[in-house]
């Protein structure tokens, strides 16, 4: 199994990217975020991968992160997804949006990806609820920005550990204060369903809040309603 790729990026396709690694292309198939956040032509990547393997097909599908491989992963466990459709979710949403989306019990955001009606939105919600928060909670250590090495090679670790950035995404650091902030409510007592929802809706509200607002605006949403 092939768990990570680090390479040079030979073409970029539609829905799909040769990585030359060593001489070797490998084809992995990306979702549109993924793709459009690729470095050109070239460009050294790196990229976590997961392979599907059937009787009559091989294929490989690549993500920026690990938290996006997880949700990935998660996605694909649900009856009626397949790894187009769960690709779609994560092009259209992203990994961060995804779980907050479940969290919140709104499948009209995952009905709004390419291909996924609502029955099976709903099925997603349905079945990935009780545990978005778990993976909400990893999100601070398993989002991992793309780095580039200098030189290509093939790297399967048993974990994976995240490649560090110097300057992370404000997208990725609220991922560490969402995580930080449900294990603080968790703490207080709080269910791990409430926590995760009230988490979602105050990223929703205030996508750049640290840890600290998380905490308040979420403890203002679980506050009884008088």
């Amino acid at each position: 199994m092939i768990g990570k790729l680090t390479g040079v990026i030979d073409y970029i396709g539609p829905d799909h990217v040769m990585i030359d690694v060593r001489g070797v292309g490998y084809i992995v198939h990306v979702s549109e975020r993924t793709r459009l956040a690729l470095p050109g032509q070239g460009a050294p990547v790196a990229l976590h991968t997961d392979m599907l393997v059937r009787e009559d097909l091989m294929q490989l599908f690549g993500f920026t992160s690990l938290l996006e491989k997880e949700w990935y992963r998660l996605l694909i466990s649900v009856q009626g997804i397949g790894s187009k459709a769960a690709m779609a979710i994560l092009g259209t949403l992203g990994p961060e949006a995804t779980g907050r989306a479940i969290a919140l019990g709104d499948w009209s955001a995952i009905k709004a990806a390419p291909g996924v009606g609502p029955k099976i939105a709903q099925r997603v919600v349905n079945e990935l609820k009780d545990k978005a928060p778990a993976v909400m909670a990893m999100g601070g250590k398993l989002s991992a920005a793309l780095e580039a090495p200098e030189t290509g090679e093939v790297v399967e670790p048993a974990a994976p550990a995240p490649a560090p950035k110097a300057k992370p995404a404000p997208q990725k650091a609220n991922a560490s204060a969402e995580a930080e902030a449900l294990s603080a409510l968790q703490n207080l007592g709080y269910s791990p369903s409430d926590a995760a929802g009230a988490v979602a809706q105050a990223a929703q509200e205030a996508p750049e809040a640290d840890t600290s607002g998380l905490i308040r605006t979420a403890l203002r949403l679980l506050a009884p309603k008088g």
